[in-house]
């Protein structure tokens, strides 16, 4: 049987002997590893973007919505409004509807906010303004829908027809003038609940209105700074819920109260883990490319021993020193 100091040497000798087949493995070690500190590197890298494009998206926000009639009013936009910490509020009511433009029609998104919500949503006009106060029958509308939308670009002072469904079954339509056009935001992720590029905004009053409704579907709400999001998120949360009647001994259930909150930070930590997932699954592949290397070094090394055993028997036998015999 061969000594393992020998075999060592042979097996050197051999890789030595087969310079392109071992440089072939060897890449695929180097390529194995570069693909390990790659993956993990990009997890990373992901998880700082996803940060920084949130960030520029929009502001320190706080979504709330429901999808049941009549459990928002104005007392409780009153008792968003007047939580500490919180920097400005829009109540949100938005439901599906269909855009006219001259014979065109097309599916959009259609808000009805108050003018507040150009603070909150971080709104920057590329045309026109926003609403105001003293708007009826006029549209804001976003990027998408005014270039993509249509097979002619929309622009300000343009009418189209908004058709929605009220609460009552039938279909309310009314005609809007376009008062501005929203600039396309400057992150490349958008989360869809504040993306305001596919969307229409119209005076609140005005969906109600076609709505057939008086109440309030959601808030949209800005805190004063990130570092205290979650407290406000949470102070938001709670005196919403003791003003929508959910028992004290209920605060914390999320399934006993009739409404959903979340803010940039849950947006921020769900695509956190979809990173850490995403890395987890490339690091296992290089993984694998890396044990596929290293067994076909092995399997190389093993080959070449096997393949001189005979020999080195025989010149042993013929009286050769092992510095002849390597």
């Amino acid at each position: 049987m061969v000594r393992l100091s020998e075999a060592v040497k042979l097996a050197f000798a051999s890789i030595g002997s087969a310079k392109l087949r071992s440089a072939l493995t060897t890449l695929g070690i180097i390529i194995g590893v570069a693909a390990v500190i790659a993956n993990i590197s990009m997890g990373t890298s992901f998880g700082q973007y996803f940060e920084e494009e949130i960030g520029a998206s929009g502001t320190n926000f706080i979504v709330i919505f429901t999808q049941k009639n009549n459990v928002f009013g104005d007392s409780q936009f009153n008792v968003v409004e007047n939580t500490n910490g919180v920097a400005a509020v829009s109540p949100l009511n938005q439901q599906s509807a269909t855009l006219k433009y001259q014979s065109a029609e097309r599916t959009a998104t259609v808000s009805g906010v108050l003018p507040d919500y150009e603070k909150v949503g971080n709104i920057n006009m590329e045309h026109g303004q926003f609403l105001t106060s003293q708007d009826r029958n006029v549209a804001v509308i976003g990027s998408d829908v005014a270039y993509d939308k249509f097979d002619r670009n929309l622009s300000v002072k343009n009418f189209i027809n908004i058709s929605i469904r009220n609460v009552d079954g039938g279909m309310s339509t009314g005609t809007f003038r376009v008062k501005g056009i929203i600039q396309d935001p400057d992150a490349s992720f958008v989360s869809p609940e504040v993306d305001p590029a596919g969307r229409v905004f119209i005076p609140l009053a005005v969906m109600q209105q076609m709505q057939h409704r008086d109440d309030i579907g959601g808030f949209f709400i800005k805190a004063d700074s990130l570092e205290i999001l979650d407290r406000v998120t949470d102070d938001v949360d709670e005196n919403l819920a003791r003003s929508v009647g959910v028992p004290s001994r209920d605060i914390d259930n999320e399934d006993a109260k009739p409404y959903s909150i979340f803010n940039q930070t849950d947006i921020l930590d769900n695509l956190n883990q979809l990173s850490s997932a995403l890395t987890t699954l490339l690091t296992s592949v290089a993984l694998i490319a890396l044990v596929v290397g290293s067994i076909g070094i092995m399997n190389i090394m093993l080959v070449s021993v096997t393949e001189r055993t005979k020999e080195v028997g025989l010149l042993k036998s013929l009286g050769f020193l092992p510095v002849r015999i390597y």
